[in-house]
């Protein structure tokens, strides 16, 4: 009999082929989730919301449907998925990690997570995230602190870290998550998780931030064919979201190797420092992808972070930021000291005559600046943050991230995700590359040309071959 605990990790991919012969059932499955994150929730305090016996009885149903009754199985049935709190289930909680808006209640569902439910997935847990979404930790005054399985002194990342520690501490199966600046990929990295964000308009959104070309939601899970799997669920055209792209595209089951290959490696992706452990790391995945065949060649990146910080906050300043100074008006006593400070630093940025414009010039030339190297290359190849992780506990108001001396202007600049956001048509996934010395995972994104998934995935798949991850923490 195959022990609980390792019941709570098994991939999606292995479970649905378990359902399909019957020797699993969904049912045992669910209990295996649910008793683990009965078991290491008080740890890692990663659940804004559980729904275990809701989702019993839905794995109930599933069992149901594999023993031929009623309808067919679908594509996830039977599945655990945790999703993230920020995307509304209609007549749930709709606060955003934020006391001011503890009584709300949604009134539609976001376009993801009734995908996720139409295919048979069971959402059986939402996942916190820290207020607004707007940090890369997690923590708030409505659910507190969200912690590292790997290492509780460290945080998940943010701002799905909620699904990223859900995944890494065996909590769920799957994972929905939302990135505006690295908020999929930071946590990924920092738990030692898979997650994509998918190319702008690819996955449906919901007004009006769906509009915003810097918005992603996407997937994540404990191994790239899982993510695979959730991203053809969620992807494709629909009604509400006049961006979101026809015809729907669909990623093949299977991946070709990466022979011959052209991987452009980048460490400091312009002018970050990095911290050593996270360097060694990435450039021990590029040797891996080198002796799985493909031509991997160092490059320079000319992008400066500054750049990229700055507009990224004027376009933080011109859409959310007023979004959460509107908020602040009404409710400020109520507020994270970061959810302040965000709202006021990127409201600075974009109020200086001509900032807008500004701000899209440099988006402009970043834009050229990948599209070139991409041009040349396949795929590009860089770290997913500069730094394993952030502390846990700390909102980083008046703590300075110092990587090889050189001391941040934000902590935030130690993300080094926010460049794909700007270049948002670009798919990237992050995937582990290894620990770092305090036990924390660290990971590597692989970006590639607008809207060719296909590639990005291609190489990831084969970094998890010729570097496989142990997905377990000793929690």
């Amino acid at each position: 009999m195959t022990d609980p605990g390792d019941l709570a990790y098994m991939p999606a991919s292995e479970a649905l082929a378990r359902f399909r012969d019957r020797s699993l059932s969904p049912v045992e499955l669910m209990t295996a989730v649910i008793e683990r994150a009965e078991a290491v929730e008080s740890k890692v305090n990663a659940l804004a919301e559980r729904t275990f016996e809701e989702a019993l009885a839905a794995a109930r149903a599933a069992e149901a449907r594999y023993a031929g009754k009623g309808e067919a199985p679908r594509a996830l049935e039977g599945l655990a998925v945790a999703t993230k709190e920020e995307q509304p289930i209609a007549g749930r909680s709709a606060t955003d990690g934020s006391l001011a808006f503890r009584d709300e209640i949604a009134e539609e569902t976001h376009p993801v997570v009734d995908r996720v439910q139409a295919a048979g997935g069971i959402v059986h847990a939402r996942t916190t995230t820290p207020e607004f979404s707007c940090a890369a930790f997690t923590q708030s005054r409505l659910w507190g602190v969200t912690r590292n399985p790997w290492n509780p002194e460290f945080s998940p990342g943010g701002s799905s870290g909620g699904a990223g520690a859900a995944l890494a501490a065996g909590e769920t199966t799957l994972a929905t998550g939302s990135d505006i600046g690295g908020s999929i990929r930071i946590p990924a990295s920092f738990t030692g998780t898979v997650g994509y964000k998918p190319p702008y308009g690819r996955v449906p959104a919901m007004a009006p931030f769906n509009l915003d070309t810097y918005c992603h939601d996407g997937p994540m899970a404990r191994s790239v064919a899982d993510v695979a799997l959730l991203q053809n669920v969620i992807a494709g055209p629909h009604p509400l979201d006049a961006v979101s792209l026809r015809p729907k595209f669909t990623l093949p089951e299977r991946f070709e190797g990466v022979e011959g290959m052209r991987v452009a490696l980048s460490v400091t992706l312009g002018d970050w420092p990095v911290d050593p452990d996270v360097e060694a790391n990435t450039r021990a995945v590029a040797g891996a992808l080198r002796a799985a065949g493909a031509i991997v060649e160092e490059v320079e990146v000319p992008i400066r972070r500054a750049d990229v910080m700055e507009a990224a906050n004027i376009h933080f300043g011109s859409i959310f930021g007023p979004y959460v100074t509107s908020v602040a008006a009404e409710h400020g006593d109520l507020l994270t000291g970061y959810a302040l400070e965000f709202a006021r630093t990127t409201a600075e940025a974009a109020s200086a005559p001509g900032s807008i414009m500004r701000g899209l010039e440099i988006e402009a030339r970043i834009q050229a600046t990948l599209g070139l190297l991409l041009d040349r290359y396949d795929v590009l190849l860089c770290p997913t943050t500069a730094i394993p992780a952030l502390k846990a506990d700390d909102d980083y108001l008046s703590t300075k991230v110092v990587i090889n001396g050189v001391e941040l202007d934000s902590y935030i600049e130690a993300a080094m995700t926010t460049v794909f956001n700007i270049a948002s048509r670009c798919p990237v996934l992050s995937v582990p590359s290894g620990l770092a010395s305090n036990g924390v995972p660290t990971g590597v994104q692989v970006v590639g040309r607008t809207y060719d998934d296909t590639s990005v995935f291609r190489v990831a798949t084969a970094i998890e071959a010729v570097r496989p991850w142990s997905t377990r923490p000793s929690l």
